[in-house]
């Protein structure tokens, strides 16, 4: 039991929900995001049935769950899972995924576990996507804690610590879920890879060893596979910016959009898989290792459980035979899966419009890039 002081980064508990849940619905700012997704919606009415709310849980599976399933059902062609009967009931998770859309991966992966009668897991969110106030008390009232990124070299250790600290806390204490990306930023190219320094901060807390720490926290991978991804086209654009000018930085402005592009726009199938959990493969590490052998050996085995649990479509297959100037996966995809996928293509990349003096060698790049996102993942299932 740690007695430290989480609220900076923690989720609304209950007891101070029904305050934040009152002020948030007099933001301006939530009130136009209400009626941009939900035009129809009597906000009036809507921020009433709001402020009744009293917990947490409810508001994730009655009106968040509720939401997302509406979403889903318009920009999505399905959501699938599997892989639930190794998640045990009662037990607490540190369920930890390749990260493809800034919103959506935890989102949906909590809209799986209520379905399949769980509870839902608390979510890592970057505070530099908390842009305004008021995302900042949505996301926690959504049972989301807050990974400080603008501290500096000289906080970021304290930082770390803290968030270890908290993760622990979440596990052993509240025996709640949690969700973390396995590394920091999506994988422009999607080729999946768990950060070192992830794994680090993962066994910063506990009071044990290292692999004692990494234990206690009951890691699960889980591999989310999307069909299309609604951003590839602003990844390639993000890819052409950066060779032009490698020291080219996205703005707020521009991760807005993408959170708005990824919630709204096509994905096709999406599939969530969980996986075996770490703890065997931890054992498995020879007891005299140091600890750079078993952070490695720990991301090696995290990748290595989620690139065999992806879930390929014919984009995948297709993007690596146009890569490789091969045909090795044609009996994976048929012409119309072909046709279907250039048109796919040519209308995401046309919407890179905003970028001066395009040239033919810039759009074969940013298709190349494109491809790449796609072959990735087959790429790293071949490995396996």
């Amino acid at each position: 039991m740690t007695n430290q002081d989480f609220s900076d980064i923690a989720p609304y508990n209950d007891l101070e929900f029904k305050s934040h849940i009152a002020t948030l619905v007099t933001e301006p700012g939530f009130e136009h995001a209400v009626k941009w997704v939900m035009p129809d919606v009597d906000y009036p009415a809507f921020a009433e049935q709001l402020k009744a709310i009293d917990s947490q849980e409810y508001f994730q599976v009655h009106i968040m769950c509720g939401f997302l399933a509406k979403l889903a059902s318009v920009t999505t062609d399905g959501i699938s899972a599997d892989g639930f009967e190794k998640y045990r009931k009662g037990e607490a998770y540190t369920l930890i995924s390749n990260h493809r859309d800034i919103v959506l991966d935890a989102s949906l992966l909590n809209l799986c576990l209520v379905r399949e009668g769980l509870p839902t897991c608390e979510v890592a969110i970057g505070n530099n996507l908390l842009i305004y106030p008021w995302i900042n008390d949505l996301v926690r009232l959504n049972k989301s804690f807050i990974v400080k990124r603008d501290t500096g070299m000289r906080g970021a250790l304290e930082a770390a610590k803290h968030l270890s600290a908290y993760i622990h806390h979440a596990i052993a204490d509240k025996r709640q879920s949690v969700w973390i990306a396995h590394r920091e930023g999506r994988a422009k190219d999607s080729n999946d890879r768990t950060q070192e320094s992830l794994v680090k901060m993962l066994g910063l807390a506990g009071g044990g060893s290292l692999t004692e720490n990494l234990k206690a926290i009951n890691l699960m991978p889980v591999a989310i596979s999307y069909e299309y991804d609604p951003n590839d086209y602003l990844k390639a654009r993000e890819f052409l910016l950066r060779k032009r000018d490698p020291e080219f930085k996205k703005s707020q402005r521009d991760d807005l959009f993408s959170m708005e592009t990824g919630l709204l726009q096509q994905k096709g199938h999406v599939h969530l898989s969980l996986t075996e959990p770490m703890n065997p493969h931890i054992d498995a590490i020879a007891p005299d290792a140091d600890k750079a052998t078993i952070v490695s050996q720990v991301c090696s085995d995290i990748d290595n459980a989620i690139h065999s649990h992806y879930k390929l479509y014919p984009i995948n297959y297709i993007a690596y035979d146009q890569l490789t100037g091969e045909s090795r996966f044609k009996d994976r995809y048929t012409a119309s899966d072909m046709e279907k996928v250039e048109t796919y293509i040519g209308s995401q990349l046309a919407k890179v419009d905003d970028v001066k003096d395009l040239t033919a060698s810039d759009m074969d790049y940013m298709r190349k890039m494109v491809l790449t996102m796609y072959a990735n993942p087959l790429r790293n299932k071949l490995k396996i």
